[in-house]
C-alpha cells in the first residue's frame, strides 16, 4: 500500500516538471504609452464614400486621423496593440459614446514610433475634438498569425 502511494507521488512529481519544462511562454499583455497626441481631417481619398449606419437611418461622419507616438519600454516587438481611449468634441459631450476601444497598432518595435488611426464622428459634434486617456495594450507574439491568414486567402 505504501508502496503504490509513494508510486502516485513520483509519477506525479515527474509529470509536474514534464509540463513545467514544456509549457510555451505565455502571450503577455504589455502595456503601450501613446503621447504626443494630434488629430486632422482625413484627405479626400481616404473618406470618400464614408457612411455611419445607425439601426435604419443613415448619419453623415466626418473623417479624422488621430496621430501620435506610441512608446513601448519592452525589448520586445508588440503585436495587434488596441488604441483604448475617450473623445470629446468641443461641448465636451462623448464623441464615440459606448467606444473605448477606438482600433489598433499591427506592431510597436521597442521604442517610440509614429502611429495613426482613422476615425469617424457622427458630423453633427462639433470641433474641436478632445483626445482623453489615450493608451494601448498588445501581445509579445502575434495572436492572428500570418500563415493562417496566407491559408484562408488561397482557399477562396
Amino acid at each position: 500500500m505504501r508502496l503504490s502511494s509513494l508510486l502516485v507521488i513520483f509519477i506525479s512529481f515527474i509529470l509536474n516538471v514534464f509540463f513545467w519544462v514544456l509549457t510555451p511562454e505565455a502571450i503577455a499583455l504589455t502595456q503601450v504609452r501613446l503621447f504626443d497626441l494630434s488629430y486632422h481631417e482625413c484627405p479626400l481619398q481616404i473618406s470618400k464614400g464614408l457612411v455611419n449606419s445607425n439601426s435604419r437611418n443613415t448619419l453623415p461622419a466626418n473623417c479624422f486621423i488621430v496621430t501620435g507616438k506610441a512608446e513601448n519600454t519592452t525589448r520586445q516587438t508588440v503585436y495587434d496593440a488596441d488604441i483604448f481611449g475617450r473623445i470629446y468634441d468641443a461641448n465636451n459631450d462623448p464623441a464615440m459614446q459606448n467606444r473605448n476601444r477606438l482600433g489598433s497598432i499591427p506592431e510597436v518595435p521597442p521604442g517610440i514610433h509614429d502611429f495613426n488611426l482613422r476615425i469617424s464622428v457622427p458630423a453633427n459634434q462639433p470641433t474641436p475634438l478632445k483626445l482623453k486617456k489615450f493608451k494601448a495594450a498588445g501581445f509579445s507574439s502575434s495572436v492572428r498569425p500570418e500563415k493562417l491568414y496566407l491559408n484562408l486567402e488561397s482557399e477562396h
